[in-house]
C-alpha cells in the first residue's frame, strides 16, 4: 500500500512539473516575441551601448583609481579593502549608475512601457552589486561562492516574477519517506536557514570567544573549556533550529543518530578517549596554554589545547600534536603547574689541592652573576663525595622562565665557572694514568721490520 501511494506521488509530481514547465515555455515565448517589438529592440540596443560605454570607463579609470588610492598611506585597513572591491567592480558600478540615470530620464519622458526592460535590467544589475558587495563579508571561499550565486539566482527569479513557478518545479522533485516527503525546494531551504544559522553561531561564537579570552579571572584552561562548550552549544541548537525551521521532523533523526553514535562508538574508541581525555584536561586544569611540559623525548610549552590534541612547540620551532589520551594515562612533567620556577642542577669537579671553601663561594658568584639566573633564590653550592680524581660539587639555582629553554641557561653557568675557576687558579682535574715498565720487560712498539 505504500509503495503505491508512493508510486502515485511521483507520477503526479511529475504531471505537475510538466504543467509548470509548459507555462514557462509559454512566458519565455512570449518574452521573447516581446524583444522582437521596436521598443524593446532599442532598448536592448541601449542596454548593450551603456555595457560597452561602462566598459571604457572602467578602462580609463581603474589605473588612475589604482595609483591614487597607492597614495592613501593614512587610510584604515578596511577602508582601502573597500575601495579595493569597487575598483574591481568598476565596471558593473558604471554600468548600474548609467542604466539607472538613462532608466529614469526615459521614464520621465516617455511612455512606461518605453522603459520597462531598463529598469528590469538596472534592478537586477543593482541586485547583483549589492550581493556581490555583501558577499565579501563571507571569510570561507566556498560558502562565499554558494551564497553570493544563490542570492543572484533567488533575486533574479524574484524580480522576474517566477518564484511560484521555480518553486513548485523544486517542491515537485523529491521523495517519499514514510509519512515525510523531502523535495529539492525543502533541501534548498534548509541548505539556506542552516547556513544563516550557521552563520550567526559563528559570528556570536567569535565575538564571544573574544571576551572569554579578555577575562583575566579565569584561567586559560577554563577559558578554552567554556569557549568549546558554547560553540558546541551554538552549532548544535542552530541545527536543530533550523531543522525545525524548514519543518524537518527530527523524531526519526534522533532514533537514527542514536543507531549510528553505537556504532561510532565501537569503531572510534581512539577518538572518543581523546575527546573525553581533552575534557579531563581542561576541568582539572592539570595541563593549560603556556605551560612548559615533557613528555618522553619532547619538551616545550604548550601551544593551544584542542578537542583532540595537545599543541606542543619545541625550542627548535617543531609542533608536535599529542593526543590528549597520551596526557592522561602517561608520565607528564609540568615544569610550569603550580608557579614558574625550576630548580636546575650542574655537577663539577675539582682538584683535591683547592680550597673547598673558596671553591663553594667561586661557583656561587660565578652562578649568581649569569642572566635568568634568580638572585632573591641565591644558588647553593655543596659537596656531594670525594672522587678518584677530584672533588664532587652539585651547584644548584633557579630561573623563572623556562620557556627560554634549559639547556642554554645550563651552558651559560658551565661558562661562568670556567671563566672564574681560570681566573682563581682552580684547576678541573682528569683521570691520569702512570704505567711502569718492570725489569726485564719487552717493549714492542708494532714497527714493520725493515
Amino acid at each position: 500500500m505504500e509503495q503505491e501511494d508512493a508510486q502515485t506521488g511521483i507520477v503526479d509530481g511529475a504531471e505537475e512539473i510538466v504543467e509548470i514547465g509548459q507555462s514557462l515555455w509559454a512566458q519565455a515565448d512570449t518574452l521573447f516575441q516581446s524583444f522582437l517589438r521596436p521598443w524593446n529592440a532599442y532598448q536592448l540596443a541601449i542596454i548593450v551601448g551603456l555595457f560597452l560605454l561602462a566598459h571604457l570607463l572602467r578602462l580609463y579609470l581603474s589605473p588612475r583609481l589604482h595609483e591614487w588610492l597607492r597614495t592613501r598611506e593614512g587610510w584604515p585597513k578596511w577602508r582601502l579593502r573597500l575601495a579595493l572591491v569597487v575598483q574591481q567592480r568598476l565596471r558593473m558600478v558604471m554600468f548600474v549608475v548609467l542604466i539607472w540615470s538613462v532608466g529614469l530620464i526615459m521614464r520621465e519622458v516617455t511612455w512606461p512601457s518605453r522603459s520597462y526592460l531598463l529598469l528590469i535590467i538596472a534592478n537586477l544589475a543593482l541586485a547583483w552589486l549589492i550581493v556581490s558587495f555583501a558577499a565579501r563579508l563571507i571569510a570561507n571561499p566556498l560558502v562565499r561562492g554558494i551564497v553570493r550565486y544563490g542570492a543572484w539566482i533567488w533575486i533574479t527569479l524574484r524580480i522576474l516574477g517566477l518564484t511560484d513557478e521555480t518553486e513548485g518545479i523544486l517542491d515537485g522533485i523529491g521523495l517519499q519517506l514514510g509519512e515525510m516527503r523531502i523535495s529539492l525546494w525543502i533541501i534548498i531551504q534548509a541548505v539556506f536557514v542552516l547556513g544563516l544559522f550557521f552563520f550567526g553561531a559563528r559570528l556570536i561564537s567569535r565575538t564571544t570567544a573574544a571576551r572569554i579570552e579578555a577575562a583575566e579571572d579565569l584561567s586559560p584552561s577554563m577559558r578554552v573549556l567554556v569557549v568549546k562548550f558554547l560553540q558546541v552549544a551554538l552549532y548544535a541548537t542552530a541545527f536543530f533550529v533550523g531543522m525545525r525551521a524548514v519543518g524537518v521532523d527530527l523524531t526519526g533523526l534522533a532514533v537514527l543518530s542514536g543507531a549510528i553514535g553505537v556504532g561510532l562508538g565501537f569503531g572510534l574508541q581512539k577518538v572518543v578517549s581523546n575527546l573525553v581525555s581533552g575534557v579531563i584536561i581542561l576541568l582539572d586544569k592539570s595541563i593549560k596554554p603556556g605551560d612548559v611540559i615533557s613528555l618522553d623525548d619532547t619538551f616545550g610549552w604548550i601551544n593551544s589545547l584542542g578537542a583532540r590534541y595537545v599543541s606542543v612547540v619545541t625550542r627548535d620551532g617543531m609542533e608536535y600534536l599529542i593526543p590528549n589520551e597520551d596526557l592522561i594515562t602517561g608520565q607528564v612533567v609540568n615544569w610550569s603547574h603550580s608557579n614558574e620556577f625550576v630548580r636546575l642542577d650542574i655537577h663539577f669537579g675539582t682538584a683535591y689541592g683547592d680550597d673547598p671553601h673558596i671553591v663553594r663561594k667561586i661557583a656561587i658568584d660565578a652562578a649568581s652573576g649569569v642572566d635568568r639566573v634568580l638572585s632573591y633564590r641565591a644558588p647553593v653550592c655543596h659537596i656531594v663525595g670525594f672522587g678518584d680524581s677530584s672533588v664532587d660539587y652539585i651547584l644548584r639555582f633557579w630561573i623563572s622562565d623556562p620557556t627560554g629553554g634549559l639547556t642554554n641557561i645550563r651552558g651559560n653557568v658551565y661558562l661562568a665557572l670556567w671563566d672564574a675557576f681560570q681566573e682563581h687558579g682552580i684547576s678541573i682535574p682528569f683521570p691520569q694514568r702512570e704505567v711502569k715498565v718492570l725489569e726485564g720487560s719487552r717493549i714492542e712498539t708494532g714497527a714493520g721490520e725493515n
